[in-house]
């Protein structure tokens, strides 16, 4: 029997509360990459930052309008987040370590 789900970002890049729902409903814990995630009811959410990851595009493009030769560039995330919703673990009957708490970027009551 399913427990937990781990859903990719395609499905939460627009409103994921429905999903997250539903899922909730099935009584499934459920992790995503992206914060939203966790705001809108699912479990906990890990992964880059969207706003670092703004940042950074903004100053490829700031590159390329001083001149710089525009390409591919590739580079790996280096700031992470950690979210998550208690009102959903609560539900779940799901317990939180305290230590994972800590380090959390933030938690949703």
């Amino acid at each position: 029997r399913v427990q937990a789900v781990v859903v990719q970002p395609l499905f939460t890049l627009g409103p994921s509360g429905p999903l997250a729902e539903a899922l909730n409903r099935r009584r499934m814990a459920s992790v995503s990459a992206f914060r939203g995630f966790a705001i809108d009811g699912g479990l906990m959410a890990y992964g880059p930052s969207r706003v670092e990851s703004m940042r950074r595009t903004a100053s490829f493009v700031d590159r390329v309008l001083k001149g710089a030769r525009p390409g591919i560039s590739v580079e790996e995330p280096t700031v992470y987040e950690l979210a998550f919703n208690q009102t959903t673990a609560k539900a779940l009957g799901v317990t939180i370590a305290p230590a994972m708490l800590r380090r959390a970027d933030e938690v949703f009551v």
